[in-house]
């Protein structure tokens, strides 16, 4: 309990004669409450409990055993200092003198008052140390306000802390989920790009195949040798058109993040123009104008051919009757795009439909926003492109300013590299034949495929040895054959396809290097990397195969042919 101000209580031990009754009357009289002592015992009692000071007659303590008295006050918090006021005698010998040492050095707080004195002199003694107590009091009570205050500060702290990472969990999960929400918007949205596509892509094919199938049947009734090459050129152009058309369309199923790199946008678009043509109505007409210095891109190839294509796409719905659709592309220095300036490159597709209200505008290229019938659209394609453009540093918006149909403009950031050049159709030139060139063991399970294969591999001299699997393969190697190079398919039965047999290889250390081909190389192309293993890609022409093998041997193969 903490005393009042108003009356302080004094503990007073004077075992001998009327002091102790004699002090307390005065110091009651002076406003203070006091409470006489009969042994240190009670002292101490008081001074731990209630007392704010103690007043002692030095001639009760003589003899005494101060020992739980000093080890009290020793043992006091920080903020107190409990007073003590001693009335001593005139006393000054040796013995009295030490002993007066001792006990203010173990009570420490300590006021000497000889007698003898006056009622002033020891009630404003009192007064003083009371005062001094009740200062202690106060900075108790601030220290422990400050620790209360830390405790609570140290609580909020942790509370603060465990609703961050609370937050921050949730952040984490939002975030999760979007990137899960946007992978699959971004899927969702190439599916209907792929069944946009599907019609065109299915009239293609059986053109393509008609070309073929039909060069075949008329190769065996002519015997003209120009004739029979006419046809041999139309299959092969054939063939590289499948191809092209291949692989535009496992661009567009990939499922991994942008990849940008330099792209000649003028070359990449004109290169889809057939794709455009027959992925369109036949009352669509695809115009192309590019600038003549037009800078290259820095975008994800496989993303922009998607991008274009939908746009191409939403043209189309938008002119039921027909129509055009132009493309458009310019330089466009130091533009202000997402806070930067820089060079971009301004491509613009254009359409003569009757163009986008003012209203629906700003709402285009949110997902799922569609003007189209239901079952005829899910609003995924402009909200494909203004992610594409966004993430790829750039921008799009829809030009108010066309006067007929609708202008959508894209900004696409600007490389300082050189593009890469695509592959072009051309004719296949006769690939030098060999003789004695090496043996080869050809890997692959499908038979007309290994047939044909082998063929062309023997047209260029080599000698050829085939297994079905992989497994056989390393069977054959094992039990002693021996080739120049292992030529395998990466999709293989088993549960072991192209890559781990190359890896097999290397670990076993047959020393025979290894050259892999592929229907869709992209899809294990930084595996077989990592393995140091080149990927032919099919379909592939003889020359193609030809280089590919010397390549392989040149850089992996050992001098003679390994031994059993």
């Amino acid at each position: 309990m903490t005393p009042s101000e108003q009356q302080p209580l004094v503990a007073i031990y004077a075992p001998i004669g009327r002091d102790g009754p004699a002090s307390a009357d005065l110091l009651r009289r002076s406003g203070m409450h006091a409470v006489v002592c009969h042994n240190l015992d009670e002292v101490l009692k008081q001074a731990q409990n209630n007392a704010d000071a103690v007043l002692i007659a030095e001639e009760g303590l003589f003899g005494e055993n101060l020992d739980s008295l000093a080890s009290w006050v020793a043992r006091q918090p920080p903020w107190s200092d409990f007073p003590f006021v001693i009335l001593t005698s005139k006393h000054q010998q040796p013995a009295v003198v030490t002993w007066r040492k001792r006990m203010v050095a173990a009570l420490r707080n300590v006021s000497l008052l000889e007698r003898p004195v006056q009622g002033i002199t020891l009630t404003s003694a009192l007064q003083a140390a009371v005062r001094g107590r009740l200062r202690q009091y106060e900075v108790r009570a601030l220290v422990q306000a400050r620790e209360q205050a830390a405790q609570e500060l140290e609580a909020l702290v942790i509370e603060r802390t465990s609703e961050l990472e609370k937050t921050n969990l949730e952040l984490r999960t939002q975030i999760a989920e979007r990137a899960r929400i946007e992978e699959t918007l971004r899927q969702a949205q190439k599916i209907e790009a792929l069944g946009q596509l599907t019609g065109g892509v299915a009239h293609d094919f059986n053109n393509l195949l008609m070309v073929i199938s039909g060069g075949l049947d008329m190769l065996d009734r002519h015997d003209d040798p120009a004739r029979r090459q006419r046809l041999m050129n139309g299959m092969r152009q054939a063939t590289q058109r499948g191809a092209a058309l291949t692989r535009q369309l496992l661009a567009f199923s990939r499922r991994q993040s942008l990849a940008p790199e330099t792209v000649d946008l003028a070359q990449r678009i004109r290169q889809m123009h057939e794709l455009l043509e027959r992925s369109l109505r036949g009352d669509i007409h695809v115009q192309m104008q590019f600038a003549a210095d037009l800078w290259p891109v820095e975008v994800d190839p496989g993303e922009l051919e998607l991008v274009i294509l939908n746009l191409a796409v939403n043209a189309r719905d938008a002119m039921p009757e027909g129509g055009s659709i132009l493309f458009q592309a310019a330089n466009a220095p130091n533009e202000q795009v997402l806070g930067r300036e820089g060079d971009f490159v301004r491509l613009t597709v254009t359409d003569s439909g009757p163009g986008i209200p003012d209203e629906l505008r700003e709402r285009v290229f949110d997902p799922f926003f569609t003007t189209k019938e239901v079952g005829k659209g899910s609003g995924l394609g402009l909200a494909q492109v203004y992610g594409f453009a966004r993430q790829s540093g750039g921008t799009v918006w829809i030009d108010g300013q066309c006067e007929r149909g609708t202008s959508v403009v894209m900004l696409l950031p600007r490389s300082q590299q050189v593009p890469a050049q695509l592959p072009s159709e051309r004719s296949p030139v006769e690939a030098p034949r060999q003789k004695a060139a090496g043996h080869i063991l050809l890997v692959d399970d499908d038979e007309k495929v290994a047939a044909t294969v082998a063929q062309m591999l023997e047209h260029l001299g080599y000698q050829v040895s085939r297994c079905a699997s992989a497994a056989a393969a390393l069977e054959w190697l094992a039990s002693g054959g021996r080739a120049n190079l292992v030529f395998s398919d990466v999709m293989m039965p088993g549960g072991m396809n192209g890559v781990d047999l190359a890896r097999e290889i290397r670990l076993r250390q047959f020393g025979v290097p290894v050259l892999l081909t592929s229907g869709y190389a992209e899809a294990v192309k930084s595996t077989a990397q990592a393995q140091g293993v080149s990927i032919l890609a099919k379909p592939y022409y003889l020359e193609e195969l030809a280089e590919a093998l010397i390549g392989a041997m040149q850089r992996n193969a050992p001098t003679s042919l390994p031994s059993a």
